[in-house]
């Protein structure tokens, strides 16, 4: 029989501990640097923008970078003990993802070489709020998803010495 009883997001919140919440500040300005200094968002001599960021851009990168904080958090274990999860590939597709959605559609390698400059500004600068729209879904369903299931029942593992004597 599986158990699907999972407690609210918020519940799940309020039972973190300090160090959770630094590991989710840290992570979310480290992210916001990470994101925002290559996309120009931030300027700095080291990169620079052929077309100036949407108004919708510094907002998608803080909810992202917020986002992908709280993910990176649940990571931090509450109490010491092994993790044996797979919920990570989201929130990790979902940082990714907001990386193109805020991004100058001009001054994207990748983006470049697949359209070219008027292809990039035709096709790829349309679905930018569908791929950030797609970045924050991702990356809010991963924290959804490690934060309310982390307290479920997992059946006990059997140290490996115990299994050779047994089997």
């Amino acid at each position: 029989m599986k158990d699907d009883h999972r407690i609210s997001l918020a519940a799940a919140l309020s039972h973190w501990p300090a160090r959770r919440w630094l590991a989710a500040v840290g992570g979310t300005l480290i992210t916001y640097l990470i994101v925002a200094v290559p996309t120009d968002l931030i300027d700095t001599p080291l990169f620079t923008r052929e077309v100036p960021p949407t108004w919708w851009s510094f907002p998608v990168l803080a909810v992202t970078a917020g986002l992908t904080g709280m993910v990176a958090a649940t990571y931090v274990a509450r109490e010491p003990a092994l993790q044996n999860d797979r919920h990570g590939r989201f929130g990790a597709a979902g940082t990714a993802i907001s990386f193109f959605a805020v991004g100058c559609p001009v001054c994207n390698k990748l983006v470049l070489l697949a359209l070219g400059a008027s292809g990039a500004m035709q096709y790829f600068e349309p679905i930018q709020p569908l791929l950030a729209a797609g970045s924050v879904a991702l990356l809010t369903w991963a924290l959804h998803q490690r934060a309310t299931s982390e307290d479920r029942c997992r059946a006990p593992q059997v140290p490996s010495a115990a299994r050779s004597t047994n089997g």
